[in-house]
C-alpha cells in the first residue's frame, strides 16, 4: 500500500515538472513584403484656397462713377481656374459678386472720379457658395484709371492735357476771329489782342463748366481679387457632374475705349 502511494506521488511530481518545462510554439513569421497588402493613401477630403490668393476676374457689366451708387451690385466671373491639391477647385467661369461701397464723382476744373468696390461672394458652377470680404488688387491696361490698393479704389484717368488743349484751341480761334474783326476796322493788333483774351476766357470757362474723368471698370476687362480668408471645400462640394459647362464672356464683351468728357476743343463761336 505504501509503495503504491509513493509511486503515485512520483508520477504527479514528474507531470508537474514536464508541464513547467514545456516550450510554447513560436509565433508565425510575418509574410514577405511581396505578400503584404499595400494600401494607397486616401484622397484628401478637403481642399483649401489660402488667404492672400490672387484670383483673376472678368467684369461682366461695366461700373462707373457716372451711374453707380453706393450699394449697387457688381458682377464678375473667374477668368482662370484655381487649383488646390492637383485638383481644380474654382473652375473658370465661376461667378463672383461684389458691392460698390463708395462713389466720388469727379469735380469741376480738377479732380478725378473715385470708385471703391468690395468682393462679397463666390459661387461655383454647381451652386456651392462661399462668402468673404475681398479687395481689388489689380487692373489690366484696358482700364485707363489707376488703383489705390490700400483702399481698393479705382481713380479716373488724368485730363490735364485735354484741359490745356481746350484753352489753347479756344484762344487760337478767338485770336483769328479778333484779327479779322480788327482788320475790318483798321485795328489788326487791337482786334488780335481782344480775340486772344476772349478765346482764353472762353476756354477757361469751358474747362470750369465740365467735370473731370469718371472712374470705370469696363465690361470685359480683367481685374484681380485678393482673398481675405481661406476658402475650404469638401470633395462633395466639387462634384460638377450636373453643373452647366464653363463658358467665357459672351461675344462682343471686349472692353470699349473710355470716352473722355473733354473729347476735343470747345469753341465758343
Amino acid at each position: 500500500m505504501m509503495k503504491s502511494l509513493v509511486f503515485l506521488c512520483g508520477l504527479s511530481a514528474a507531470g508537474l515538472v514536464a508541464a513547467q518545462t514545456r516550450v510554447e510554439p513560436a509565433a508565425p513569421a510575418p509574410p514577405p513584403d511581396s505578400l503584404k497588402t499595400r494600401t494607397q493613401p486616401a484622397a484628401p477630403d478637403h481642399y483649401q484656397i489660402e488667404a492672400g490668393t490672387h484670383i483673376l476676374l472678368n467684369v461682366v457689366k461695366s461700373v462707373s462713377t457716372k451711374q453707380s451708387l453706393v450699394g449697387d451690385r457688381i458682377y464678375l466671373e473667374t477668368a482662370f481656374p484655381v487649383v488646390s491639391g492637383n485638383r481644380i477647385v474654382i473652375p473658370q467661369g465661376s461667378w463672383v459678386t461684389g458691392t460698390v461701397i463708395n462713389v466720388k464723382k469727379p469735380g469741376r476744373a480738377h479732380g478725378r472720379g473715385e470708385l471703391q468696390v468690395r468682393f462679397d461672394s463666390l459661387t461655383l458652377l454647381n451652386g456651392v457658395t462661399r462668402n468673404f470680404r475681398a479687395d481689388l488688387a489689380g487692373l489690366d491696361a484696358s482700364n485707363e484709371g489707376t488703383l489705390k490698393r490700400e483702399e481698393s479704389t479705382v481713380k479716373g484717368p488724368g485730363d490735364k492735357k485735354d484741359d490745356i488743349g481746350t484753352i489753347v484751341g479756344s484762344t487760337a480761334a478767338g485770336s483769328a476771329i479778333g484779327t479779322g474783326v480788327g482788320a475790318a476796322a483798321g485795328h489788326i493788333r487791337g482786334g488780335s489782342l481782344i480775340g486772344l483774351g476772349g478765346g482764353a476766357a472762353a476756354g477757361l470757362i469751358g474747362v470750369l463748366a465740365s467735370r473731370g474723368p469718371d472712374a470705370t471698370l469696363l465690361r470685359g476687362s480683367t481685374v484681380e481679387m485678393v482673398l481675405d480668408r481661406p476658402l475650404t471645400f469638401s470633395a462633395a462640394d466639387l462634384d460638377f457632374s450636373n453643373a452647366p459647362p464653363s463658358r467665357s464672356l459672351a461675344d462682343g464683351a471686349a472692353p470699349q475705349p473710355q470716352k473722355s468728357n473733354n473729347a476735343g476743343p470747345r469753341y465758343p463761336f
